[in-house]
């Protein structure tokens, strides 16, 4: 089972907010996630919009988790590196 880090859609029509969950590769976008690690509010302007669980997201990337496009330029905007 290859599992992925990436973006579940939430939220009312034309106000999305994203949770970052750990899902296997094979499922829909919006199916059953393994984990939480964290959400995304695009709509919000203040520093809140973005919350990550870092330590979570390190031991998934450990497990061999790959981030999505997307998630990878999140963590990279909140000074998370990926080795």
């Amino acid at each position: 089972m290859s599992t992925k880090i990436r973006l579940k859609r939430m939220g009312a029509k034309k106000r999305p907010y994203y949770r970052i969950v750990v899902m296997d590769s094979r499922t829909p976008r919006d199916g059953r996630a393994i984990e939480e690690v964290g959400y995304y509010h695009p709509i919000e302007m203040d520093e809140g919009n973005l919350q990550i669980k870092e330590d979570r997201i390190r031991e998934w990337l450990q497990k061999g988790a790959k981030p999505s496009e997307t998630v990878r330029k999140l963590l990279n905007r909140k000074q998370f590196y990926l080795q």
